[in-house]
Parts: structure tokens; sequence; C-alpha cells
């Protein structure tokens, strides 16, 4: 049974902890995307502390649907933030796509051209905005707080380096409706801690985009148990792709004896 006040008391100790040992004295860098999860990080990062130690980052590309309820959290918590839109960078990375070629010893491939696929224009704004957080931490002595959730990691739906980097993963030991439950704890608006939760990058819903809902996948990841046999060779095989995510790089040592 999710006790969410105690989860609460310790996760604000263990984040506290953390920042004496890791980064003592410095702020935590939070991007706010007006979802659940940025919102009950940098409530949690408050607690632990302190309001004046959190910088909110809210970073448009271009138009950015949650912007009001990104800035409802700020005023809620009543934080530092900045802004900084990501349009052009994006824009010039999937331009210069135009005049990329791939050349062999001097010369063009017959199909030299690199094209942008639809997955790459998807992914790319949530590594730029990662890009954006640790420039800003670098130069605001901070550290970046990930903000991805159990639930998400499981079945890889983050993008490596973008959403899925960070300096310390406050949510990356609970599901999605436990942090809700911390989220309401947190005395947060029910507005933002119940919000659907969408990506913001191709104008879909996270279950839309999965194929089930958070609620089956949460009972699962608890549980074992999945109702519908198709939904949990979904969510296994999901969770099998992209289990490299969330190990560490692999690195060769040789042997030098």
């Amino acid at each position: 049974m999710f006790n969410a006040k105690k989860v609460k008391e310790e996760l604000v100790t263990w984040l506290r902890n953390w920042f004496e040992e890791n980064g003592k004295g410095c702020n935590a860098i939070v991007g706010i995307s007006g979802g659940k999860d940025s919102s009950v990080v940098a409530a949690l990062c408050v607690e632990a502390l302190g309001k004046d130690r959190v910088i909110g980052v809210i970073m448009p590309n271009g138009f950015m649907p949650d912007y009001n309820y990104a800035l409802r959290l700020i005023k809620h918590l009543n934080i530092r933030y900045t802004e900084l839109n990501i349009a052009e960078a994006d824009y010039a990375i999937l331009d210069a796509f135009e005049s990329m070629k791939c050349i062999v010893n001097g010369e063009p491939f017959a199909t030299n051209q690199i094209y942008a696929t639809q997955q790459t224009e998807i992914n790319l704004p949530a590594r730029l905005r990662m890009c954006a957080l640790y420039a800003l931490s670098q130069s605001l002595n901070g550290r970046v707080m990930n903000t991805c959730n159990f639930s998400e990691d499981y079945v890889g739906y983050s993008t490596r380096y973008g959403d899925s980097a960070g300096d310390v993963s406050p949510l990356g030991g609970l599901t999605v409706h436990e942090v809700i439950e911390l989220g309401l704890e947190f005395g947060l608006p029910e507005e933002l801690v119940r919000k659907v939760p969408s990506d913001g990058l191709c104008g879909l819903t996270d279950e839309e985009n999965l194929g089930f809902t958070y609620e089956v996948l949460d009972k699962y990841i608890r549980t074992g148990v999945c109702d519908d046999e198709n939904t949990k060779q979904l969510i296994d095989k999901l969770h099998k792709k992209n289990e490299f995510k969330l190990k560490p790089m692999p690195t060769f040592i040789p042997d030098l004896a």
C-alpha cells in the first residue's frame, strides 16, 4: 500500500542528503513542462532545499501548449524561473539536413542525401532542452533534475539523452499514480497533478502513444497482473526493447595483465 505521506518525508530527506554529498550549496535546475512530473519534482526541491535554491526553466519550441500550466506551477511555488525558446536551434539543425550529404573518400554516395526522420524531429526538442538545462546549470551553480517516473522508464517512454538525462532522479522509482498521490500530498493544484499527460512533441497523449493506460501499466508493474494478454505482451516487448536506456553505457575494459 502506497503511503504518500511517508514517501514524501523519505524523499525529501533523501534529496537533501544527495545535494549535501553531490552539490552542497548548489541550485536545483528543473525543466518546467506544466505536467505532473516536473511539478512534483519542483515541489520536492522546494521542500528539500528551500525555494531560493530552485530555478525553473520553461523551454517552449515556438508554441508551448502547457505554457500557462508551467506558469501556474511557478507562481504556486514562488520560485525563480527563466525562459529559453529552443525553436531557432531546432529549426537550424533540421534545416541543416537539407544540405547534409554522406561523403566517402571525397566522393558522395549515389544516394547521399541525409533526411531527418519523423522520430528524429520528435526527439530533437527533448535533447535540445537537456542541452539548455545543462548549459544553465553550469552557469547557475546547479544540478539538473531528472523528471521521469518509473512507469515511463519501464516502457522506454523517454528520449535518450533528452528527458531521460539528469544528475538525480527523484521519481525514477515511482509509478504515475504514485506520483499523482505524492503531488497531492505536496499540496499542488489538482489541475497540475491530474492533467492528462502528453509529451508536448507529437500532439498525442502519453496513453495514445503507448497503446494502453497508465492504470493498466502501473498495476502490471506493481503486481505482475495484466488482464489483457495482448497488452501484457506489448508492455513486455517495450520493456525489453528499451532496457538499454536504463543501463550504464557499456565500456570495454582491456586486459592489461
